[in-house]
C-alpha cells in the first residue's frame, strides 16, 4: 500500500469572517467550530488513517503560528513556505516535487473546513485510496443537503469501484439551477479535497499547464531548510502563473474520479455558515462568550471579554473583539468582505491584525496608545527570547508583572523580577529573555516621536527574522 502524505493548504485569508479572521491571523488558525483551531482539527481528523507526518503549506507571515499549533497538538511535520500566493495548482506542485523520490499519495486538505463525521471522512479516504493508487486523480464530492449557491458543483458520470467518473465541473450556480442540481441527484458540492499520487499530478500538470510545472521545478531547484521550514527560490516562484488545481488540471484530465463524501462538511465561508455548524440553544441562537438574551431568535453572538446583552432581535450576527464590534443581518453576512475592502482602502490596521499580536516568543497586547506613547502587555514563553534590537525613535520602560526577565540593556545583562523595572533609552541595544519555567508577563510603556513596529533594528534573532 502506498504511503499517505497529508498536504494541508493553510494560506487562505478568510476575509468574510472578519473581524475574527484577519490578515496576520486568518480563520484557519482560529477555534471557530471547536475548542482547537481549524488547522488543528484538520490534522486531528487524520487519526484513524495511517499517514506519514504532514506537509503544511503557508506563507512566511504565518509560519510561526503553524509551527506553534502543530507543537501544541504533538504533531511534527514539514512547513512549506510560499514566497507569494499563486493559488493551489502551484502550491501542490511544490509539495509533489519535494516528494518525487518517495512518490506518496498526496491527501490534499484545506486547513479551514469543518467535518463533523470523522468516521465517514475516513471511509471516504479509504474508498479513494485504491483509485488513487491505480492512477486516478480523486476529488471528494460532498453530498448536498441544500441548493447552495456559494459552492461549485461536480456532476458524476459512470460508476467505478468506490466512486464515479467526473462528468463535469460546474461553476457556482444561481438559486434556480442549484435547486435543479439538488433535485437531479447527480451533482455534488466541490469540496476542494483531493487524493492522488505525486507523480500522476505532476504528469497531468505538465500536460495541461507545463509553464506552471516548469516554474515550480525552478523554484525547488534551490531550496533551503530552517528548523521545520522549507523555502523555495523566490524569484522562480514569483514567475509562476497563478491558477487553481480545478482550472489547471481537474477540468482537463481524463483521470478525474469523484468519491462521495457525506460527513457533515462545510467550508465555513461566512458567519451564516458558522451559525449552521455551531450548537444552538432552544431558540436557535449560537452563542460564545458572556451573552445575555431576552426574546431573541436565530442569532450568532460571540464576544471576547465584556458582556453582550440583546433584547428582541432575530437573525443577527454580533461579533465583539477587543477593537471591533460587527453587527450584521445573518442572511447578508457574506457582505462583510465589502467592509474589509473599505478598511484596506483606508489603510486601517483592524483588517491586518488583532489588538493581541502573536510572535514566535509569545504575544503582545496593545492596551493603550496616544500621540507619543503606547502601552503593551507582553507575554514571553518559558525559555524564549526576543531579538537583540534597538530603536531609532522610541524609548521603552519595562515593568515585570510576573515571572523573571533576563534583560540586556546596553553593556549590562541582569535579572528583573516582579514589581521591578528597567528603562531602555532611544538607540540603546537591548534584549529580553524568559529564563524561567513559567510565562513572563510585563508592561511595556513606549514613548517617542514614532512608535511603529518597523522601528525595530534586529541585530540577532533566534527565529531567523530580519
Amino acid at each position: 500500500m502506498a504511503t499517505l502524505l497529508p498536504v494541508v493548504l493553510a494560506g487562505g485569508a478568510g476575509t468574510r469572517l472578519w473581524p475574527l479572521s484577519r490578515t496576520l491571523f486568518p480563520k484557519q488558525f482560529l477555534p471557530l467550530a471547536a475548542q482547537q483551531s481549524m488547522l488543528q482539527e484538520t490534522l486531528n481528523r487524520l487519526g484513524d488513517l495511517e499517514t506519514v507526518p504532514p506537509t503544511v503549506i503557508c506563507n512566511e507571515e504565518h509560519r510561526f503560528i503553524v509551527a506553534e499549533q502543530l507543537r501544541a497538538i504533538g504533531r511534527v511535520g514539514q512547513i512549506l513556505l510560499e514566497p507569494v500566493g499563486r493559488n493551489t495548482a502551484p502550491a501542490l506542485a511544490l509539495a509533489a516535487l519535494l516528494q518525487q523520490q518517495e512518490d506518496p499519495l498526496l491527501m490534499v486538505l484545506a486547513a479551514d473546513h469543518v467535518i463533523t463525521d470523522t468516521e465517514a471522512f475516513t471511509r471516504a479516504v479509504e474508498a479513494a485510496t485504491p483509485l488513487a493508487e491505480a492512477g486516478a486523480l480523486v476529488t471528494f464530492g460532498v453530498v448536498p443537503d441544500s441548493p447552495h449557491t456559494g459552492y461549485g458543483y461536480i456532476r458524476r458520470g459512470d460508476a467505478c469501484d468506490g466512486g464515479f467518473r467526473v462528468s463535469q465541473f460546474v461553476e457556482k450556480p444561481d438559486a434556480k439551477r442549484a435547486q435543479a442540481y439538488l433535485s437531479s441527484g447527480e451533482y455534488y458540492w466541490n469540496s476542494g479535497m483531493f487524493l492522488f499520487r505525486a507523480s500522476r499530478y505532476l504528469q497531468e500538470l505538465g500536460q495541461h499547464r507545463p509553464e506552471i510545472l516548469s516554474a515550480c521545478q525552478g523554484a525547488v531547484s534551490d531550496i533551503s531548510r530552517d528548523l521545520d521550514f522549507v523555502r523555495v527560490a523566490t524569484e522562480a516562484f514569483e514567475a509562476c502563473p497563478e491558477d487553481s488545481i480545478d482550472y489547471a488540471v481537474m477540468e482537463h484530465t481524463e483521470a478525474a474520479v469523484m468519491v462521495p463524501l457525506n460527513a457533515g462538511w462545510s467550508d465555513v465561508g461566512a458567519w451564516s455558515a458558522l451559525w449552521d455548524v455551531r450548537e444552538h440553544d432552544e431558540r436557535g441562537n449560537a452563542l460564545r462568550g458572556d451573552v445575555l438574551l431576552h426574546d431573541c431568535d436565530n442569532c450568532l453572538i460571540q464576544g471576547d471579554d465584556r458582556l453582550i446583552a440583546a433584547v428582541g432581535v432575530d437573525d443577527l450576527v454580533v461579533v465583539d473583539t477587543q477593537d471591533v464590534l460587527l453587527v450584521a443581518r445573518r442572511e447578508r453576512a457574506q457582505e462583510v468582505k465589502h467592509l474589509v475592502e473599505k478598511l484596506k482602502a483606508q489603510g486601517r490596521e483592524e483588517v491586518i491584525c488583532h489588538r493581541k499580536v502573536f510572535r514566535p516568543w509569545g504575544n503582545y497586547d496593545s492596551i493603550d496608545h496616544g500621540q507619543r506613547y503606547q502601552v503593551k502587555h507582553i507575554t514571553v514563553k518559558p525559555g524564549a527570547k526576543l531579538s537583540v534590537q534597538m530603536h531609532h525613535h522610541r524609548a521603552e520602560h519595562w515593568v515585570v508583572v510576573s515571572g523573571t526577565a533576563r534583560v540586556t540593556n546596553g553593556e549590562r545583562t541582569f535579572l528583573v523580577t516582579e514589581n521591578e523595572s528597567t528603562y531602555i533609552p532611544v538607540g540603546v541595544v537591548h534584549a529580553l529573555e524568559n529564563p524561567g519555567k513559567v510565562p513572563l508577563e510585563l508592561i511595556e510603556v513606549q514613548s517617542g516621536s514614532y512608535l511603529g513596529e518597523d522601528d525595530i533594528v534586529r541585530l540577532q534573532d533566534n527565529y531567523g527574522r530580519t
